[in-house]
């Protein structure tokens, strides 16, 4: 009876294993639908160019959109994701054979394997215990040939941006490749401590609603500028937007990092 048992859970292990991986690639869709190329894209675009047939790694690179773009223009690109479904996604796109994928984190990398890292559509904030952060930066660093270059974005806490993630200022329309229409909107839960927590809905047609939950660190510069230097990076400016901008000098509310692996 105890093996009866015992093999029921792992029975409703796998189903649930299965639901949660097709969730997530229901959510992976989504995700490109609502993320399409911008203007983010073409200043991380811009920025890796500066380093002509560049090796590039892209951490937290999703579902691959600018991995693939990189790729094209002529670097040697790794993408490294935690995130099994969204590498599905990815190596399902044209293009993707160019491209080195790898499941897992900064953890993974090898030693001065790359020119150039970007972490893009605030990845960084997604590492929210400090040792965590400090111990990413510090992977990258080993990861980075001397003078290699780290350029990420991270949102500016004084901007306050959660303050529009509420159902009336954050709802928007997305369509799916295959024409479904979802209505989505995002849902602030709770502000504590520089951790930032919050639901986006998305409604299907047929009234199922997908809900992906996440909490977000927001650092301040100065917080960025010290994990940096104590990682081994010389920051070389931080943009407040995606024109360049000073900081708090327009509506992005951005923390665009440029930075470079100390010699």
């Amino acid at each position: 009876m105890a093996d009866l048992h015992a093999q029921r859970r792992q029975d409703a292990d796998r189903v649930m294993a299965d639901v949660d991986h097709c969730m997530v690639r229901c959510l992976a869709a989504v995700y490109d639908a609502e993320n399409r190329w911008g203007r983010d894209d073409d200043f991380f675009l811009t920025a890796v160019d500066q380093t002509p047939a560049a090796r590039v790694l892209d951490l937290g690179c999703g579902t691959g959109r600018l991995a693939l773009a990189l790729a094209a223009a002529g670097h040697t690109v790794t993408g490294v994701d935690p995130h099994r479904a969204s590498l599905d996604a990815a190596r399902a796109k044209p293009g993707a054979d160019r491209i080195t994928w790898i499941e897992g984190t900064a953890e993974v990398l090898p030693d001065a394997a790359y020119d150039v890292a970007v972490l893009t559509s605030h990845v960084a904030q997604e590492i929210r215990a400090e040792d965590d952060w400090r111990r990413t930066l510090a992977h990258l660093r080993r990861a980075l040939v001397p003078g290699g270059r780290l350029v990420f974005d991270s949102r500016d806490p004084a901007a306050r941006r959660w303050e529009r993630w509420n159902p009336r200022d954050s709802r928007r329309r997305l369509t799916l490749p295959n024409g479904t229409v979802v209505d989505a909107w995002t849902e602030l839960t709770e502000v504590r401590a520089g951790l930032v927590s919050f639901v986006h809905h998305y409604l299907l047609p047929d009234g199922d609603e997908l809900r992906s939950p996440g909490t977000l660190r927001f650092r301040t510069e100065a917080e960025l500028r010290t994990a940096l230097a104590a990682a081994g990076f010389a920051v070389e400016r931080i943009h407040g937007g995606w024109g360049r901008e000073p900081v708090g000098a327009n509506d992005d509310g951005e923390l665009i990092v440029m930075a470079r692996a100390a010699d």
